[in-house]
Formats: structure tokens, sequence, C-alpha cells
């Protein structure tokens, strides 16, 4: 399909994502920009939320993991229920009990200022680091599908991606974002059940023969059984809870959202709907990973093992062309679906892309101001110098996702999904345990020291993923890294306290 005509559409969407913003941005402040002035509709939220917590790399890098470890991702998702019911009950009643515009102020009251910061502090570099995969991912492929014909630079088309987001979020903040990632969600969906619909009619097949098909290859194997497997069960699905607890739950940009609906109880509702909706949206995407790989294979395709810097890398062979496990979906649907099929992909890869790197901008800005500035502190400063100094903060954070999304493109990893989820481990860890411990004990930590206990414990947990061959033999570390993570800094907290002092 003509890249012209394919940009032509990307443009057409990103305007009416402005008409959105613009309509919905109108008399807003800095209440609306971090907290939607706590008036979100809790469906909106919840509906929207999904965008946000897949992105585009779950659009394209799970369904191309399939071949590697058929369902095995279902196992996380599992867990990722159990971690929304943990957030509904434990964490949001905190939340609003508190009436906190940042989660990490808890951390304040409870801990102490150094521990404050030192949450807020995990939780910027964790974002920065997770969303700028997500987005590079994301500007790769549109960058190999569309505007490398144009002759225009990868950092070029990062930058101009940048520009767009910041355009439409600029004003509004969290009260433009609960409408555009609606719309967005809607996009993605659409275009992740078209995509389904038409390769079950090319492959002439009805769901029930597709996923008898998919079994036959191994595809459709959900629970691994072996305890010395990353991927066993247990393993999988205790860390998809604590994943979405930290990833969801400790983090601004995702509750940011939450805490803007209006009462605990919508809020609730809102979490725990989210957390059924993404199984059977996460179910979804591994049918079409299962999908991909059939139609690939009816197109004459093959798996084929290559080597690369060393390391051993899964590649789908497809004629001339071939494709890493996050390269299978686009180059399937830009180069062998209908051209009809391929503005869809386009149009809700994009949908992936935006809340992602919306969100992160926008919760990231507010945490800095609020957290690091202490701008609602600063009595000092009127609303317009507050405003002012926010918007300047967006653009620095634009600015420093535009650095890292080249760093990834340096680094440039075959499958994102696993870089996000290793960066997750190393750097929500801290916050885990600093959470878990203000919430179950009633202890007082010496927090001079809280900083030096939430940077050893990612250390530690470095040296014994690096060498757990050495110390574990056969048996792997995989996602409970995280909770590790955190259970180091917990024992750290632990070791620097002392009983409460009852006045």
């Amino acid at each position: 399909m003509s890249p012209l005509l394919l940009f032509s559409f990307v443009i057409g969407y990103f305007l009416l994502l402005l008409v959105v913003a613009w309509y919905t941005g109108r008399n807003s402040n800095n209440d609306s920009f971090f907290i939607g002035n706590r008036n979100s509709n809790w469906m909106l939220v919840a509906f929207g939320m999904i965008g946000t917590s897949l992105s585009g790399v779950t659009f394209v890098s799970v369904p191309g993991a399939v071949s590697k470890e058929s369902f095995a991702y279902l196992q996380i998702t599992l867990g990722y229920l159990i971690g929304y019911f943990a957030i509904a009950f434990v964490l949001l009643p905190l939340y609003y009990r508190l009436n906190l515009t940042s989660i990490y102020n808890y951390l304040s009251s409870r801990l102490g200022v150094k521990s404050y910061k030192t949450g807020a502090s995990f939780f910027i570099l964790s974002r920065t680091l997770g969303a700028t995969a997500r987005l590079y991912l994301v500007v790769k492929i549109l960058q190999d599908a569309i505007l490398t014909s144009f002759d225009i630079p990868f950092w070029l088309t990062t930058l101009i991606i940048l520009i767009m987001i910041l355009l439409y979020t600029y004003e509004g903040g969290v009260k433009t974002i609960v409408y555009t990632d609606t719309l967005q969600t809607t996009c993605m969906l659409a275009g992740l059940v078209i995509c389904v619909i038409f390769i079950l009619n090319k492959l002439d097949m009805g769901l029930g023969q597709s996923l008898q098909a998919m079994g036959n290859k191994g595809y459709t194997k959900i629970f691994f059984t072996d305890p010395n497997s990353k991927l066993f069960f247990l393993k999988q699905i205790l860390a998809g809870a604590f994943i979405t607890v930290t990833m969801t739950g400790m983090d601004q940009e995702m509750m940011q959202k939450n805490i803007s609906v209006k009462t605990l109880k919508d809020s609730k509702k809102n979490v725990v709907t989210l957390g059924f909706i993404m199984l059977v949206v996460i179910s979804l995407f591994l049918v079409l990973g299962g999908l991909l790989h059939l139609y690939a294979e009816n197109l004459g395709g093959h798996l084929a093992t290559v080597t690369e810097n060393g390391k051993e890398i899964t590649r789908y062979m497809i004629e001339t062309n071939d494709a890493t496990a996050d390269k299978l979906f686009p180059v399937v649907a830009l180069k062998y679906m209908p051209p009809l099929i391929s503005v869809i992909f386009i149009i809700a890869l994009i949908s992936a892309l935006f809340p992602s790197a919306d969100g992160a901008i926008t919760a990231l800005t507010s945490s800095f101001c609020i957290d690091i500035l202490g701008m609602q502190r600063r009595t000092d400063w009127s609303d317009a110098a507050k405003k002012k100094t926010r918007q300047r903060v967006h653009l620095v954070f634009a600015a420093i996702f535009l650095v890292f999304v080249m760093v990834y493109k340096w680094i440039d990893s075959p499958s994102m999904i696993g870089v996000i989820l290793k960066v997750a481990a190393y750097t929500y860890g801290p916050l885990l345990g600093l959470f878990t411990f203000g919430i179950i004990t009633k202890r007082k930590v010496n927090d001079a020291i809280v900083p030096f206990i939430c940077v050893a414990a990612p250390l530690v947990c470095f040296f014994l993923d690096k060498f757990q061959k050495q110390l574990f033999g056969g048996f792997e570390i995989g996602l409970e890294l995280l909770i590790i993570n955190g259970l180091l800094t917990f024992i750290g907290l632990l070791s620097i306290s002392k009983k409460a002092t009852v006045v």
C-alpha cells in the first residue's frame, strides 16, 4: 500500500485527537491536568485504561511470542486479575482516605520525606524507561512502514510523534486523556477483532477449528509445570499479581486516572472491571498470535534460528521477508493483507502507542511537579507560575523521551516486552518494598538510610540475575525477580526500623 496514503490516515486520526483534546481541555487548570478535577466517569476510565495497560508492545510482542512461549502469557494475566483485586480493596481505599493527588505522598506521611522522594524518583526512572521502550517499538514500525519512504530520519519521526502527543495533552492533561484514551482503545480493539476475523476468513476456519490447528502446533499450551522453568505457572501467576500491584497500583500514571474518579466505590468498580476485560483482551491477542503463525505458514513461511551479536534469534521467513517476534504482525499486516486491513492495523497500532506515551508524559510531569518540586506546598507561587512551571517540565520530559528512544534504537532488542518487564523488575521492586512495609507494619524507619536500601536491593538482584546459572544451576529466575527485589527492600527497611512510639 502507498506510504503516502497510510500517512494521510495517520494525520487524519491525529486531527481527530486534537478536536477531542480541544473540546475536553477548555478552561482547564492544574487540577484538571493532575487529577481531572476528580470528576472522571469510571466506565470511561476503565475502558481507556485497557489501551494504557496494553500499549503497542502488547499489540505486536504478545502475538509474536506465541511460537516460542505458546499461550503462557495467559498465566501472567491470571495473576493480573488477582493484582487488580488487591488494588481495589487495599490500595485504593488508602489513597482515597488520604485524598492524595500523588500516591507517593503516602510514603511521606508514613515513612518520611526521604522515603517519599525515593519512591517518586524510582517511579520517574521506571516509567521513563518503560514508556520510551514502548514508544521505540511503535515508532520503529511506523518508520519502516511509512516514513523511510519519505527519507525522514528515525529521530525526526520520534520528534514528530512526541510533538503530536504534546499538542493534545499540553493543556488538559488527565481531563483530556480520559477521553482520548477511550477513543484510542476503541480503535485498537476494533483493529484487533478485524484482523482476527480477516485471518479466519482467509484460512477458511471457524474459531474452534483454528484453536484445534494451533493446538496441533503446540501453540495453545497455557500452564507450564516444570518448577525450574521461567514459565512455571506458579512463578508466572505470582509475578503477574505483583506486576499489576506495582505497575498499576503503585504507579502514578495508572493511579492518577483512578483517583480522578469521583468516588471510591466507582474507582473500585473501574479497577475490577478492568481486570476481567484484560483477561478477555489478552486471550484474544494470543489467539491472534496463533492465527498469525498459521497464516504465515499458509503463505509459505517457516521458522529459522539465526545468530546475531552472539545471541540466537528466532525469525519467521516469509518469501524474501524475515521477521523477529516483534515484527511478525507488522510484516504480515502490511505486506500480506489488503490495503484496508493495512490502514486498520496502522490506526490500531497508533491507538496502542498514544495511550501509553501520553499518560506517561503527563504522569511524569505530575510526579516531578508535586513530589520533587513540591508545587502543591509552594504558597509563594501564583497559579500562573505553577502552570508555567508545569508546562516547562512537560516539555523537558518530552525531550528526555526523545533521548531514551534513540538509546533503545542503539540497543535494538528483538523482543521489547522482555526488556520492559525486566526494567520493571529492577525499578518497581523498591516501590513494592516501600509500600508493603508502610501498609503491613507500624514500625518507624531511619528515613535517611532508606535511599541506600532502595538502591542496594536492585543491585543485589542484578547480581542474582547475572550469575543465576552459577548460583542456582537449572533453576531459572524469571519475572519473580520483582518479588525478590521487593522482599530485599522490605528486609532492608526492617533492619533499619524500630517500634513506633505510641503517643
